[in-house]
């Protein structure tokens, strides 16, 4: 069985065509996570007996002739920030591990109840808190293209279980990039809905302002497709939104003729690698020829997004985590004898090094005395760059740029330079402190054999026209499967 051919789209056909078992599927799928991903490092929790039991379920509808639900016996992989019932949710970190979930996250609620399969739980940076996998407490994932490279965070796991085909598709989260620059890195499609446009229940908190949830796959269309069930008001999360869910499959299959699309000239300056600069030109050309007009713009307040992102985000992150402390759930210190020694030993051995050092950052910019000149300030830098947005969508139908500034780089390269890592999301970061959409989808590769991303990004709640810009590009440089 070819399990790089299959799609979200021809899976479920070849499911209700009887065509391909979906107890078999999976097999197949377990037998080729048990030989590539030790090399790999994606997956951090499998449920084969859970997922056996589904597809069982699935073959049996089948087998009687009923009619199957719309995403029946698709293999997906699910980030492990986000909780299933009865299986291990660690967020990547060694203070979780053990923690078995009581309830199951909404998204994963919403695949399943359309009859998806949930294989495991990826592997991510430690509370989603990276940009190359490797702050994982468990061990770094490989990327699929070039074993030798990050596959980008902090959903890596699930970028690299889509491009090793360890999984049809899977859910990512997206704080400041995290499915994006993953997706770019290793060639394959993330999308980011507008926040709100997925419920957030049942994903470990980062950052609650700035947390999203979106489906990476191998094609736009796959994406679309899974956008649709996941996306909707959920009574569990009060800052979902109550927007109707488009047809998003039905919206990509319209043409981009006659579509405005910017192009920030902030995003094309210093510190952007030259083979990033051509590939993303070039796909902005083919847009081009595909009807688009390309319109020069700017957002003038691009170059504070970095050090706002990294203030709000930090700040809501040691609010968040505080919540870690030995009594409740998760790791408990066995050589603490106060309760204050408890507290600090229990967060000190089940912490890694880069949730520490966020955790102290946010502290530090809450704290009294430094609240006005940090936290306050970043609040409203964030007002600026929402309003450039603004301004921008008033004169154009989505914005064009790069995904990140340089292809995958080398695993240990950035490892002991925190400033050089974060300004690896500095195309990314400013969608989530707007909340907009946007989508990355594969647009070259570099001499060394390395994916390049195209990032499509646009209007509140306007998917539909992110996703069609998408697809007109997959289509006309033939890049969809």
């Amino acid at each position: 069985m070819d399990l790089s051919a299959l799609t979200v789209e021809s899976t479920r056909t070849a499911v209700a065509e009887r065509v391909l078992n979906p107890v078999a599927l999976a097999e197949e799928f377990y037998k080729k996570i048990e030989a590539d991903d030790p090399q790999i490092g994606a997956y951090l929790t499998l449920c084969k007996d859970r997922a056996m039991k589904k597809a069982a379920a699935v073959q049996a509808a089948a087998d009687k002739g009923d009619a199957l639900p719309p995403l029946a016996g698709v293999p997906v992989a699910i980030k492990d920030v986000m909780t299933i019932a009865g299986v291990q949710a660690t967020a990547g970190s060694k203070i979780l591990k053990g923690w078995i979930a009581p309830y199951t996250a909404t998204v994963v609620q919403r695949l399943e109840d359309a009859g998806a399969i949930v294989l495991g739980k990826t592997n991510c940076d430690e509370f989603a808190m990276g940009s190359s996998n490797e702050n994982s407490g468990y061990f770094p994932v490989h990327n699929p293209r070039d074993l030798s490279r990050v596959p980008g965070g902090s959903s890596g796991g699930s970028a690299a279980a889509v491009a090793a085909n360890l999984c049809v598709a899977a859910l990512g989260s997206d704080t400041g990039g995290s499915i994006r620059q993953p997706a770019a890195f290793c060639g394959v499609v993330g999308l980011l809905p507008t926040y709100g446009r997925v419920s957030r229940y049942g994903l470990i908190a980062f950052a609650s302002s700035l947390d999203h949830i979106g489906p990476i796959t191998k094609t736009v269309k796959d994406a679309a497709i899974l956008l649709r069930y996941i996306a909707g008001r959920d009574k569990c999360d009060s800052t979902s939104a109550d927007v109707p869910v488009t047809d998003y499959e039905a919206e990509i299959g319209k043409p981009a003729k006659g579509l405005r699309l910017g192009v920030p000239k902030e995003y094309f300056g210093e510190g952007l690698d030259t083979e990033v600069s051509t590939a993303v030109e070039t796909a902005i050309q083919k847009l081009a020829q595909a009807g688009c007009e390309i319109v020069p713009i700017s957002l003038p307040h691009t170059e504070y997004a970095v050090p706002t992102y990294y203030i709000i985000a930090t700040a809501e992150a040691s609010a968040n985590l505080a919540r870690f402390d030995g009594v409740r759930y998760g790791h408990r210190s066995s050589s603490a004898h106060t309760l204050s020694e408890m507290y600090r030993r229990s967060r000190d051995e089940g912490f890694g090094a880069e949730v520490k050092r966020r955790i102290m950052l946010g502290t530090y910019a809450l704290s009294a005395g430094y609240y006005d000149a940090y936290y306050r300030k970043a609040q409203q830098v964030r007002t600026l760059l929402t309003r450039d947005f603004e301004n921008a969508f008033q004169q154009v139908d989505a914005i064009v740029t790069p995904t990140t500034p340089t292809p995958a780089f080398k695993l240990g390269e950035k490892v002991d330079d925190p400033v050089s890592m974060y300004l690896a999301d500095i195309y990314t970061v400013t969608a989530d402190l707007v909340g907009v959409p946007g989508i990355s989808v594969p647009c070259g590769i570099s001499k060394e054999g390395l994916p390049i991303g195209l990032q499509i990004l646009g209007g509140h709640f306007d998917e539909a026209t992110v996703l069609r810009i998408a697809h007109v590009y997959e289509h006309e440089t033939g890049t969809g499967r």
